[in-house]
């Protein structure tokens, strides 16, 4: 049977994006495909990955639009599932003047919520390289029981294990219920990606080196990344700590910029022969570029439709080293 590069669990869901007033004046909203863990394989699978996506939909044209998007990327649908009487999730995204994003979620419950333990085969499991989740399908069951057996799976079989806490607070009824979740997530995790904002909330710490050691320590985390928004990226590697500075655009959507910037850190490490064996040299080339691909995407709106092409992302690098040559 065919190797699968990344296979992710999760929501898979309606971004509802602000496209404009409309001819009286009120707010219209365009219809983009998103979810956490399937931008991340959409993006995989756009650049020639092997990836697929364990995930529940609603028996409706939101989910058969998203399974079709997901196929027109070259992932592997064949489990995601339809539930014949919840409908599929939906969020609603505002942007601030700087496109920077906020989510409101219609999902009491969604049907990305309705995965079921029953819907997980070990077999697809077994076949991939790395096991990607985050902390929205923890949210509530049977998710939460169908992410952990998934999760379990997985590090039986020795896979390396991507984790993505994704902290959304309002789906979430209890904060001490949210951290215990994605306190075992961060356990069990080889690759951990935080935001500045979700690094401070987990360690209560408001000094950046201090805060990833902390979680990095506690958690026994072999790759963690922290994304700075258009300052860039930090890393720790093994003990070692570095920054990585971003690219200045005129950013018009933040939505999903997040995951597109992992996806692309676990392309380049699917790229070297021993992924977890990296030097600070590695790391530093490669969050150049996630940089880059982070960038990009805020560049248009919605998640998914964008995910820059590779030559995309090799023409803007390209064009960075020039103007820094020109520079100096």
């Amino acid at each position: 049977m065919k190797e699968i590069d990344v296979m992710a669990i999760g929501e898979l869901l309606i971004d509802f994006s602000p496209a404009g007033p409309s001819l009286n004046k009120r707010p219209t909203y365009e219809q983009n495909p998103g979810g956490a863990p399937a931008n991340v394989v959409a993006a995989l699978g756009k650049w020639g990955r092997a990836t697929s996506m364990i995930a529940r939909v609603g028996e409706d044209f939101f989910g058969e639009d998203l399974i079709s998007t997901l196929k027109e990327y070259h992932v592997d649908c064949s489990l995601i599932t339809k539930d014949k009487e919840i409908p599929t999730t939906l969020a609603f995204v505002n942007l601030d003047d700087n496109g920077n994003r906020s989510f409101r979620f219609y999902r009491k419950p969604g049907a990305d919520l309705m995965l079921h333990k029953d819907n997980i085969e070990e077999t697809g499991i077994k076949r991939c390289k790395i096991f990607h989740f985050g902390s929205v399908s923890l949210t509530g069951e049977p998710s939460r029981e169908a992410t952990w057996h998934a999760v379990e799976r997985a590090i039986e079989n020795a896979k390396i294990i991507s984790f993505d806490p994704n902290v959304r607070e309002l789906l979430w009824e209890e904060q001490d219920e949210m951290k215990e979740q994605i306190i075992r997530g961060l356990s069990v995790a080889d690759l951990v990606k935080v935001s500045e904002e979700e690094l401070r909330f987990l360690t209560g710490e408001d000094m950046l080196e201090k805060a990833m050691t902390l979680l990095s320590e506690t958690y026994s985390i072999p790759l963690l990344i922290v994304t700075l928004g258009a300052e860039g990226s930090s890393y720790r590697l093994n003990g070692k700590m570095g920054f990585i500075p971003g690219y200045k655009v005129r950013a018009l959507d933040t939505t999903g910029s997040g995951d597109v910037f992992w996806g692309s850190v676990i392309y380049q490490l699917l790229g070297r022969a021993k992924l977890l064996e990296l030097q600070e040299t590695d790391i530093a080339q490669i969050l150049q570029t996630a940089n880059a691909v982070g960038a990009l995407t805020t560049l248009k709106k919605g998640a998914i439709p964008s995910i820059p092409a590779l030559d995309e992302i090799d023409l803007f690098l390209r064009q960075q080293r020039k103007h820094m040559e020109d520079k100096t």
